[in-house]
């Protein structure tokens, strides 16, 4: 407690003292968790930007940004107290872990060793099980400087945690700039051979979430896409979205590949990448607010997600309910990769790092694209 007091000290004082164009960061108290406090932080950068993010789960509570006229409006579901997400929730725009999306049969065989999950989806495994890393308190550290705001969330995962070997520090930096980027670095160590695949799971809607995404306009910079069994479990097969209902290498407008509210996308998508920087994976863009999100990562692949399971009131700010809500991009590695070989590795091991960045941007667009 006394560090988080010195936390709140400290971060009071920055507040007293930052000149009006500096990034800044303000904390309140916002519950407990057993006898672990929660808190909720806001930075804002220079141009007015805002990002609220809890310790708890390291979850996007909300991210306000302009319209093309300036005004400034969440664009991301959220829930209104600590009590809400307790009460269950699905994903809103927490930290996933230790592996996003699935895991078949719930087991995999890392070095020889069949280590057994918990089975949370049917038979299979999904984002890390039943108290996964967006279940958890993080410890929490602010710094800013004249170019940005950061929080820094850590988090020790131990041996056996929902099935998974090794002791594993992980670290998660939210970082919000003056370029009007929501950055998200992401680094790990582990004591054993383990297997490692963490991601963001905000549902993003531009309308300050109004409205449904269906007159959202989407584009996914992926020539290919991973076929899928009925249990959303890649098949193995890599497939070219060209002449398929999955092919958004052009603007899209979500509503036209939806024709009706029964169908989604859930969809992992190959990145097209030239290099290990950072590459434009997917962007998203709404007519009436002139709203326009970019997705950058050095992951191999995004999720298309289109919040097929969100139902009941699901934003801070406004009373909307069902589904088609928001749109995630989940960067990330391809689903179950640790039981099929000729995927990216997921493996991480004790002698390595991992290492992963993923950006948020945001802009405006004119009327027409």
């Amino acid at each position: 407690m006394k560090n988080y007091l010195f936390l709140l000290f400290g971060i009071t004082i920055l507040k007293a003292c930052a000149s009006a164009n500096k990034p800044v960061i303000v904390v309140e108290e916002w519950g407990s968790v057993g006898s672990k406090p929660v808190y909720l932080f806001t930075l804002t950068n220079s141009n007015g930007l805002m990002a609220k993010i809890t310790n708890y789960g390291g979850i996007i509570v909300e991210f306000q940004t302009p319209d093309r006229y300036g005004k400034n409006e969440n664009i991301v579901l959220g829930l209104d107290r600590l009590e809400d997400y307790l009460a269950g929730h699905p994903a809103f725009g927490c930290i996933v872990g230790r592996y996003a999306n699935r895991i078949s049969d719930a087991k995999f065989t890392l070095d020889g060793v069949e280590y057994s999950l918990a089975a949370n989806s049917g038979r299979n495994h999904i984002h890390g099980g039943r108290e996964n890393f967006d279940k958890k308190v993080w410890d929490a550290k602010t710094s800013s400087d004249k170019n940005s705001a950061t929080l820094s969330l850590t988090y020790l995962s131990a041996d056996g945690e929902e099935g998974y070997p090794g002791n594993l520090s992980v670290k998660v930096d939210y970082v919000l700039n003056n370029d009007n980027e929501l950055q998200i670095h992401y680094t790990a160590k582990t004591d054993k051979p383990t297997v490692l695949n963490l991601t963001n799971h905000s549902y993003f809607n531009l309308t300050n979430c109004k409205e449904n995404i269906l007159n959202h306009q989407v584009r996914v910079y992926a020539d290919t896409y991973l076929r899928v069994d009925n249990d959303n479990i890649p098949t193995g097969e890599i497939i070219k979205v060209e002449d398929t209902p999955y092919d958004l290498r052009q603007w899209t407008t979500i509503g036209d590949r939806i024709p009706d509210r029964l169908r989604i996308f859930d969809n992992c998508y190959p990145v097209n990448r030239t290099s290990n920087e950072p590459v434009l994976a997917a962007e998203l863009y709404e007519p009436n607010s002139g709203r326009l999100l970019q997705t950058f990562t050095t992951e191999p692949s995004v999720q298309f997600y289109t919040g097929g399971s969100v139902s009941g009131r699901n934003s801070r700010n406004s009373d909307t309910q069902g589904r088609l809500m928001g749109a995630c991009f989940e960067a990330q590695h391809y689903p179950d990769s640790p039981n099929k070989p000729d995927f990216p590795s997921t493996i991480l091991r004790p002698d390595e790092t991992y290492t992963q960045l993923t950006i948020y941007k945001v802009g405006k667009k004119s009327l027409s694209l």
